[in-house]
C-alpha cells in the first residue's frame, strides 16, 4: 500500500449501447444508453475506472458535454496524487460548476485506484459492510394502462420482489395505470412509483390521495424539483411517503431538503451528486435526521451500477436500491462488476477496488481521447 501515487493519463471513452426496448418516463424516451467511461492510470501500474450516464433532464449533461468537460478534468488532474481525492474533487469543482454527471465518472475512478491501493473492496474502504443483501426492483415505463399492467405482470413473474412504476403524465390517468397494474399483480407485491416531477403541486395532493388505497411504498418526485418550498406541503398532505430524486442533488441539496422536513427519503445517485465523496456526505446526514434512503441509477452499464452497489453497502438506512437499467442494455461491455441473480438479488464482488472493468475489444473500438 503507497501513500502516494501519480496520474500518468486519462483516457476518455464515449461507451454508446442500444436498449431491448424504449425506456419512457414523463421527462422523455430513451432507446440507447450513450454513456462515457474514464480510465485514471496511473505511475504506479494502478488502473482506475468509471463511469457515468448523462441526462440532459436531470443533471444538463449529454455524452458530448462530458467528454469535452472531461478533458478539463483530464488536464488538470494529470500528475495530482489520485489517493487526494478530496483535492481532486476540488480541483473539478474550481473548474467548472455543476456537470455532476462527468465528475461522477472521475470520483468513481479514483475511488477505484484508491481501494485497490489499499487492497480492500471499494465497499470495505468507504467503511461499509456486507450485512444486508441487495435487491433490486424493476421498473415499469410509463405508457397505456393496459400496457403497463401486461408489464408488470412479467415483472412480478420473473421473481423481482418490488416493481417500480413510471407515472407523472396527468394524475388521473396515473390513478387508472396504477389500478390496472394492482388488478393484474395482486396486493402482495409492493409498488413504487415515480413522477419524475410531473404533476402540479394540488395536482400531487389529489393524486397521492387517490393513489392510497393501492398500498404504495413510496413516490419519488411528485413536484417540479424547483418547487422543493412546496414539498414539505405535499409531504404532509400524502398518505404515501415522499422520496426526493431531482431535488436532492449533492449534500447541499440535502441539508436543505433536511431543514425543510420535506420529505421522507432520499434517492441518492452518484450521477446527480458528483460521485461517492459526496453522496457519503449525504449518507452522514441522512443518518443524522433519521431519513431513509435507496440509491439509484440512470442507465449506467453493470461497471457503474458496481459503484453504486459498493457505495449501497455504506449505511444500514440505505433499503431500496434500483439498479434495474443494466438489465435493459442488448449488450453487455463489463468484465467482473456485480452479478444479478435469481429474484432481483445483487452480487457485490470481493476484489480490491471496484472489481469491475470493460472487455479490451470494447475499448479498442470506442470514440476516445487520452490525456
Amino acid at each position: 500500500m503507497s501513500n502516494k501515487l501519480t496520474i500518468r493519463q486519462v483516457e476518455l471513452c464515449k461507451l454508446s449501447i442500444p436498449l431491448i426496448e424504449p425506456f419512457t418516463t414523463s421527462l422523455g424516451t430513451e432507446t440507447s444508453a450513450d454513456n462515457v467511461l474514464v480510465r485514471i492510470f496511473t505511475e504506479e501500474g494502478i488502473t482506475g475506472f468509471g463511469e457515468c450516464s448523462p441526462y440532459m433532464p436531470i443533471n444538463g449533461e449529454s455524452q458530448d458535454t462530458c467528454f469535452i468537460v472531461g478533458q478539463y478534468f483530464a488536464k488538470a488532474l494529470k500528475g495530482k496524487d489520485p489517493l487526494d481525492i478530496e483535492g481532486c474533487i476540488d480541483l473539478m469543482d474550481k473548474i467548472i460548476y455543476g456537470n455532476t454527471s462527468i465528475k461522477s465518472a472521475f470520483d468513481i475512478a479514483l475511488y477505484d485506484i484508491a481501494s485497490q491501493n489499499a487492497g480492500r473492496p471499494l465497499y470495505q474502504f468507504i467503511g461499509g459492510e456486507k450485512n444486508k443483501t441487495i435487491i433490486t426492483d424493476y421498473t415499469v415505463s410509463i405508457g397505456e394502462p393496459e400496457q403497463m399492467a401486461i408489464d408488470a405482470l412479467k415483472i412480478k413473474n420473473q421473481g423481482y420482489p418490488a416493481i417500480k412504476v413510471k407515472l407523472g403524465k396527468d394524475g388521473k390517468k396515473d390513478v387508472e395505470r396504477i389500478r390496472a397494474i394492482r388488478a393484474a399483480v395482486g396486493n402482495e407485491i409492493p409498488l413504487r412509483i415515480d413522477a419524475n416531477q410531473g404533476w402540479k403541486v394540488k395536482e400531487a395532493i389529489e393524486t397521492l390521495n387517490a393513489l392510497a388505497e393501492f398500498d404504495i411504498q413510496h413516490c419519488e418526485e411528485p413536484i417540479a424539483r424547483w418547487k422543493y418550498m412546496r414539498l414539505p406541503k405535499v409531504k404532509k398532505s400524502s398518505p404515501i411517503p415522499i422520496m426526493a430524486d431531482e431535488s436532492c442533488g449533492d449534500d447541499h441539496d440535502a441539508e436543505r431538503l433536511i431543514e425543510l422536513k420535506a420529505c421522507d427519503y432520499f434517492n441518492i445517485k452518484l450521477g446527480k451528486s458528483g460521485g461517492i465523496f459526496k453522496a457519503l456526505k449525504i449518507a452522514r446526514m441522512a443518518e443524522e435526521a433519521g431519513i431513509h434512503m435507496q440509491v439509484g441509477a440512470m442507465l449506467e452499464s453493470r461497471l457503474g451500477m458496481t459503484a453504486f452497489a459498493h457505495f449501497a453497502l455504506c449505511s444500514p438506512l440505505i433499503e431500496h436500491y434500483d439498479f434495474d437499467t443494466a438489465l435493459m442494455f442488448r449488450e453487455d461491455p463489463v468484465t467482473g462488476g456485480i452479478q444479478y441473480k435469481a429474484n432481483g438479488v445483487v452480487e457485490v464482488p470481493e476484489a480490491p477496488g471496484l472489481g469491475a472493468t470493460v472487455q479490451e475489444g470494447w475499448l479498442e473500438r470506442m470514440e476516445k481521447v487520452v490525456v
